[in-house]
C-alpha cells in the first residue's frame, strides 16, 4: 500500500490553466472519480492535498472512502498578497485578514494549514528562487497562529532564509525545500519537522524537454545531497510527489517518488518513509 502525501487533485501534469478549467463552474466529478480510481488500482491509501480555492480537493476528500482512500485537505493553501501562490490560493494581506481565512479553514472542516512561505525553483537556473520569500518574523507569526487554533501546518518552502525559522517555529511539514544548507537541515531535524521533498518534480523534468536538462540535473543532484544528509541525522522524510504539477501524473506520480527516494535511502527506504508516512498520518 502507497502514500502520497503532497498532491494536488485540481491539476493533471500537463498544463495547469486547462486543468483548472476543467472545475471552473464547479468541481468536475467525473474527474475526481476517475483520478481517485486510478489512485486506488495502483495501491494508495493515503493522500494528502495541498488544496485549491474552487473546492477540488474537499469533494475529493468527501468521495475517497469510496475508494478506501484516507484524503486530507487544508481546503484552500494561503498566501500573501504580491507573493507565490495566487495561481491557486486564498490572498491575505494583514494578520486580521490570515486570521479570518484560518477561521474560514476550520469551518470548512481543514484538516490542517497550508502556507507558501517562498518562490518556485527555476528549473533553468540551478540555485535560483523565483518571487520574494516572506521575512523571518512573518513566518514564524503564520505558524504560531495555526498552532494556535490546533492546526497542524505544511509548508511550501525553498531555501534556508525561509526554512530555518519555519521549523524553529516546529512547522509540521516542508514541502519541496530546495537548496537548503546544513543549518536549515539541523534545524528541520531537532524540530521534528517532516520533509517532503517532491523529487519528482525535478526528476520528471528528465524526460521532458521543457527546461534546460543541465540545470535540471544539478537541481536533482543538489536535492539528493541535502537529503541524504538529512537522513544521516535522523530527520524524517515523507513521499509527497506534487502529483498535478507538470510532467508528475497522479498515480504514477507518487510511484516515481518511491523511486527517487530509494536511489538516495536505497537500503533504508522502507524503514524510513515508513516513518515519515506514520507521522504525516499523526499530525495530519
Amino acid at each position: 500500500m502507497y502514500a502520497d502525501c503532497h498532491i494536488h487533485m485540481i491539476l493533471d501534469g500537463v498544463y495547469y490553466k486547462d486543468a483548472m478549467a476543467a472545475h471552473k463552474d464547479h468541481p468536475n466529478l467525473d474527474r475526481i472519480h476517475k483520478t481517485l480510481a486510478h489512485y486506488q488500482s495502483l495501491g494508495f491509501t493515503y493522500l494528502r492535498d495541498g488544496g485549491d480555492r474552487w473546492d477540488v480537493g474537499a469533494t475529493a476528500k468527501r468521495l475517497a472512502p469510496q475508494y478506501g482512500i484516507t484524503y486530507r485537505t487544508p481546503i484552500f493553501p494561503i498566501h500573501k498578497k504580491g507573493h507565490y501562490g495566487g495561481f491557486i490560493g486564498r490572498t491575505y494581506d494583514t494578520p486580521a485578514e490570515y486570521q479570518s481565512l484560518l477561521q474560514e479553514a476550520k469551518e470548512k472542516g481543514a484538516d490542517f494549514i497550508k502556507i507558501m512561505i517562498s518562490g518556485l525553483m527555476d528549473f533553468d537556473h540551478c540555485g535560483t528562487i523565483l518571487g520574494a520569500p516572506l521575512t523571518a518574523q512573518e513566518i514564524r507569526d503564520l505558524i504560531h497562529r495555526a498552532h494556535d487554533m490546533g492546526f497542524s501546518v505544511m509548508a511550501h518552502a525553498n531555501g534556508p532564509e525561509t526554512v530555518i525559522p519555519a521549523a524553529e517555529s516546529k512547522v509540521d511539514s516542508i514541502e519541496h525545500g530546495a537548496y537548503l544548507n546544513t543549518e536549515a537541515l539541523y534545524a528541520m531535524k531537532e524540530a521534528g519537522t517532516i520533509w517532503v521533498p517532491t523529487l519528482s518534480t525535478i526528476g520528471n523534468l528528465l524526460n521532458t524537454t521543457r527546461f534546460n536538462l543541465c540545470a535540471v540535473k544539478a537541481i536533482l543532484s543538489s536535492a539528493q545531497k541535502n537529503l541524504r544528509h538529512f537522513h544521516r541525522l535522523g530527520g524524517i522524510i515523507a513521499p509527497g510527489s506534487d502529483a498535478g504539477a507538470y510532467a508528475v501524473y497522479h498515480g504514477e506520480g507518487g510511484l516515481d517518488e518511491y523511486g527517487y527516494l530509494n536511489q538516495v535511502l536505497k537500503d533504508h527506504t522502507a524503514a524510513a518513509l515508513s516513518q515519515g508516512i506514520a507521522g504525516i498520518k499523526d499530525r495530519f
